[in-house]
């Protein structure tokens, strides 16, 4: 919530202002060909303009024709989001002179749209809040801008055609967002969504998931909208939540000295944590819709529509709610598996492996699982900017780990250092334990040697435990475990030590 002090010397006039937050999300559609010709749409390792025809280059007197797998996908995102499904939808031409747009226009979806009137519901702690859908609309996508400079300083820009066309779907929400957090909140489960219904990727540092945020405030209680800004160029999560709080902050800052709001386009700059201005934002109008003359309308059979319907997956918040019924899990563990498809896939697929017998050991294994998946493993793959699908971490690689954590083989702290040698090297724990001696230690007459060494150099510690201090038995239990390079049972070395300590 926003304040605004608009008297200093009275500070009982407080004005408190609302944030207005509506996202424009656009997700590459993972078809095999662009949205209107034939060209792959698998462009990402390509060489520049070698995904190329004359429809996507623009050029005069080719006809386009409709993807109907990217239909296809448009129509089950919106039933996924809860829409109504048109009855009749059409391709319009959306008109601007950017460098990036090869004929001077893109086919898009202006007042018949594929979806309608949808909802999501997003969670913040145990509140829940339902977030509108207006649209969700099909398009093309535009080709890339690459700006380089040369030995000489002078700046220059090449255009790369490979993704002029590829399908692109936008889903626009309501201005039902009030925060930052609320907005990163609806576009992770936005993504998770797409992700489970396979119709994108998701992904925002690859640009297959881009965002744009229109942003206002106004007084609270008030119904009016002042000027809203859009904000983009963000390309992450963090991005979002960072340019959303700075853009808030500084339209506040502008009402505060009694400036004036404009509605404007300004794009979020990473390295210095701002928004700059980039143009007068553009109307409806500055577009010129009209219908695309080279493509029929699109009338739905509603048998169609049905069939697509009775194929939708299981979506996140079917699956969060199994993992908690099925396997036991505490919502919070299943809510943050459930938000990546892979992370999900990756869970299930362990327990499946586990082959536990009884229904209670089975939520025994899968606890046991997610905490690995949610902790060191999250932890890896954050520190080495990875993804779920390219570990070298098989299912059947952690399973195994676990199994000899079980069967006392390999201590705890052990199976840490183990697993992050794993997910470097893919090596299976078995090798990795029996190459580096690793392996607990079982002997009861080694584990009382270092004992009695750790006791025999640490007087002070062992004076401290004899006078009442139990913190000093902490103390030496941590030495005897360093002593033995974390292979010896924890329990086993606390009651070697007060065996000792008690008989001395």
């Amino acid at each position: 919530m926003l304040l605004s002090y608009h008297d200093v010397d009275i500070l009982t006039d407080v004005v408190e202002y609302e944030i207005i937050i509506g996202l424009e999300v656009h997700a590459q559609l993972l078809t095999k060909s662009k949205m209107f010709c034939s060209c792959s749409a698998d462009y990402a390792s390509a060489p520049p303009n070698t995904h190329v025809c004359p429809i996507c280059l623009g050029m005069p007197g080719v006809l386009p024709t409709i993807n109907r797998k990217a239909v296809e996908y448009t129509i089950m995102t919106a039933l996924a989001l809860n829409c109504a499904i048109a009855e009749y939808a059409k391709f319009d031409r959306k008109n601007y002179p950017y460098p990036d747009l090869m004929k001077g226009y893109q086919i898009s979806q202006y007042d018949a749209p594929i979806g309608k009137g949808g909802w999501l519901t997003i969670e913040l702690g145990e509140k829940k809040k339902r977030v509108g859908i207006t649209r969700v609309h099909l398009e093309e996508d535009v080709a890339k801008l690459i700006h380089l400079t040369n030995p000489e300083g002078e700046s220059y820009t090449l255009v790369d055609v490979n993704r002029a066309g590829v399908p692109l779907m936008e889903i626009v929400s309501e201005p039902d967002i009030n925060s930052p957090e609320e907005a990163r909140q609806y576009l992770i489960k936005l993504r998770s969504i797409l992700q489970y219904l396979g119709v994108s990727t998701g992904n925002m540092e690859e640009g297959s998931f881009r965002c744009d945020a229109n942003i206002s405030i106004r007084p609270e209680g008030s119904t009016e909208y002042l000027p809203k800004v859009e904000v983009k160029n963000m390309n992450s999560f963090r991005a979002v939540y960072r340019a959303l709080e700075y853009e808030a902050k500084r339209q506040q800052e502008i009402l505060e000295n009694g400036g004036q709001l404009f509605q404007e386009t300004r794009g979020w700059v990473e390295a210095k944590g701002t928004t700059v201005s980039q143009r007068s934002k553009e109307y409806a109008h500055d577009y010129r819709y009209f219908p695309e003359p080279d493509l029929p309308p699109l009338i739905f059979d509603k048998a169609w529509i049905e069939e697509i319907k009775s194929r939708l997956p299981e979506l996140p918040d079917a699956r969060r709610d199994r993992f908690v019924n099925q396997y036991g899990l505490p919502i919070y563990d299943a809510s943050l598996l459930i938000e990546s498809k892979a992370m999900a896939d990756y869970f299930e697929e362990c327990v499946m492996m586990s082959a536990a017998p009884a229904n209670e050991e089975v939520r025994k294994k899968a606890k046991a699982i997610s905490n690995w998946l949610l902790g060191d493993f999250s932890r890896m793959l954050n520190a080495t900017n990875s993804r779920v699908e390219d570990s070298k971490v098989t299912p059947a690689h952690l399973i195994e780990l676990l199994e000899m954590i079980d069967k006392a083989i390999i201590t705890g702290s052990t199976a840490k250092a183990v697993f992050e040698e794993m997910f470097l090297s893919g090596r299976k724990a078995s090798e990795i334990v029996s190459q580096k001696g690793l392996s607990q230690i079982s002997d009861i007459a080694e584990i009382a040697r270092v004992a009695n060494e750790v006791i025999a150099n640490n007087s002070q510690a062992v004076s401290d435990y004899k006078s009442g201090k139990q913190q000093a038995l902490v103390y030496l239990v941590g030495q005897v475990m360093k002593a033995t390079r974390g292979r010896a049972n924890p329990n086993t070395v606390r009651e070697t030590l007060l065996q000792i300590l008690e008989g001395g």
